[in-house]
């Protein structure tokens, strides 16, 4: 559930010029706390591009060209001391990445009796934080914070929390996003618009049609499907309902779905394909379960239903680490408080709280043809529901519910289901989720995402609805 390239996070670090020749021992005491944020930073599994530290405009604008050239995902910036906002707005300005202002002092709190000046300024990077902010917002730069102490871990949390945020916005901003078939016909809230996605996220939706993946499929050897059925078998329990003949195709669609990914460079998918009669497209859109599922494990999210939306909502929640399985509302357990969701279809098998069964099945509900479909829950523990809406005026606007996956009776329809408990009446919890716009798809994944999510909100400058 990794990203497939490292969150590139540039850092720089500053104080006053102005403080050093009068408090000889201030800049080495500052710069050792550098070193222990470029140390912690690279505790994050990100890719740090340290340009040093500055202590004037001059070096300012020097450390903006090193920064824009490294086209970072996200710069950080650490107020030792106090600085001036002309040390940091032409870093702002001319990286085109977001920016973090982190305010960490070297401890909880000062010796007051024995500080002298010197000392002092070492505590004082709160100072120029309004002084940043006021800038930020009269340059028309968004501003975000962190303030804390070195080694305080709830400042860290957030830190992370940023991190992951911009990890997320660049697997948007670079995506290539496979939308292969047609719109599940009536689905109104499926629908989007394809120039929006770019408009609110980046990326690029590439346009696909089942004939892409047809002729990939009808080159697929006898030997790569026996390879595909070993892998399988290695990763599910296979129910007696499963049809020898039924898993060869389905491992056949799977290798076919491998190629057509690697041919088009794709980092998520969705698709659906109504189909007519057992006719090769209707077994081509009933045979991709299998892989679409090994695809999501793999980082590559994809969802059934043409759910564009839902498929890059599982893509955010996978490169977060908590997966992202595709989902919707099931049943509601009033005697128990759950609210059992999870779909038929693909699912992502490395948050799985058990070994995913693979089931055969002779109908798909609401939809043409037989085959294989996999069948588990998520992971029990804390989990978050996410989406995404499109709105009236084409903003899109992220979506998410904390709650915590539990025991509970299962059905045994080859459909993934959970049990999720949000500590309240799953109906007045369904009423307020329903009343955000979100569709009837999203993102299960695993974790509390709520901080990181609304980071990534305010990365994107997107509204953020926390349910």
């Amino acid at each position: 559930m990794a990203s497939k390239t490292k969150t590139r996070v540039g850092l720089v670090a500053g104080g006053l010029g102005a403080y050093w020749p009068q408090f000889p021992d201030l800049l080495p005491q500052l710069q050792r706390s550098a070193d222990r944020v470029s140390e912690r930073m690279r505790e994050l599994d990100a890719e740090i591009v340290d340009v040093g530290f500055i202590s004037d405009a001059q070096e300012g604008a020097v450390a903006a060209e090193k920064l824009r050239a490294a086209d970072c995902d996200l710069i950080v910036g650490f107020l030792t001391t106090y600085m001036t906002a002309t040390m940091l707005v032409p870093i702002a300005q001319r990286s085109g990445a977001p920016v973090l202002l982190i305010n960490l002092q070297p401890t909880e709190s000062m010796e007051h009796a024995t500080f002298d000046t010197g000392q002092w300024l070492a505590y004082c990077g709160a100072c120029p934080l309004p002084e940043m902010a006021n800038a930020f917002q009269r340059c028309g730069i968004p501003f975000r914070s962190v303030s804390g102490y070195l080694e305080d871990e709830r400042a860290w949390a957030r830190i992370t929390s940023w991190v992951r945020a911009a990890g997320a916005r660049a697997a948007l901003r670079h995506g290539r996003h496979g939308l292969m078939g047609h719109l599940y016909p009536g689905m109104l809230d499926v629908s989007t618009d394809l120039t929006l996605v770019s408009a609110n996220f980046g990326g690029h939706v590439e346009v696909l049609e089942f004939d892409d993946l047809r002729v990939r499929v009808e080159k697929v050897t006898d030997a790569e499907v026996a390879a595909k059925r070993a892998e399988t078998e290695k990763i599910f329990e296979l129910a007696d309902s499963v049809n020898a003949v039924d898993l060869e195709w389905a491992c056949r669609v799977s290798v076919g779905l491998d190629r057509l990914v690697e041919d088009f460079s794709l980092d998520s998918l969705a698709y659906y394909h109504r189909g007519l009669d057992g006719e090769t497209h209707e077994r081509l859109g009933a045979g991709m379960i299998l892989g679409a599922s090994l695809l999501t494990a793999r980082g590559i999210p994809a969802a059934g239903e043409f759910e564009l939306r839902t498929s890059l909502a599982m893509l955010i929640m996978d490169r977060m680490g908590a997966g992202g399985s595709f989902t919707e509302l099931q049943a509601l357990d009033f005697h128990r408080g759950h609210v059992e969701m999870g779909h038929d279809g693909p699912a992502h098998l490395a948050i799985s709280a058990r070994r995913p069964l693979l089931r055969g099945l002779g109908v798909y509900h609401g939809k043409r043809g037989w085959g294989v479909s996999v069948e588990f829950d998520v992971k029990h523990g804390p989990v978050t529901a996410f989406g995404i809406i499109q709105r009236r005026d084409g903003r899109f606007a992220l979506v998410a519910s904390e709650g915590e996956t539990v025991d509970g009776p299962h059905l045994q329809i080859g459909n993934t289901t959970s049990r999720v408990d949000f500590g309240r009446d799953p109906g007045e919890w369904t009423d307020d989720w329903s009343a955000t716009g979100m569709s009837h798809h999203w993102a299960l994944g695993t974790g509390h995402r709520g901080a990181e999510l609304k980071a990534l909100a305010h990365l994107l400058e997107a509204e953020y609805i926390q349910v």
